[in-house]
């Protein structure tokens, strides 16, 4: 199946709308993604991160260490009051 093109801004609202059910790392967000997608939507890394740091700029997000469900070390994110009003007005 060919790569879906999502229009500008698109993927921003799809992580703030993942991580409004619980913080999240990278990996995870991307699954939740694929899954609620029916497995339409793969977003490679060199798309989710940028986005991830870009939201993280804007104050929409914040980012934490934290241990993964299998002990590793893992960056959480998490909507912040800014990134929750954000997908309110969108």
């Amino acid at each position: 199946m060919p790569p879906i093109d999502l229009p500008q801004g698109t993927l921003d609202l799809l992580i703030l709308k993942a991580l409004s059910l619980q913080p999240m790392h990278g990996w995870a967000i991307s699954e939740r993604l694929h899954q609620v997608s029916r497995a339409t939507l793969q977003v490679p890394q060199g798309s989710l991160y940028p986005a991830l740091h870009r939201l993280e700029r804007r104050g929409l997000i914040r980012a934490e260490w934290g241990a993964s469900d299998n002990n590793r070390k893992a960056k959480y994110y998490d909507l912040t009051r800014a990134g929750r009003k954000q997908l309110a007005a969108e």
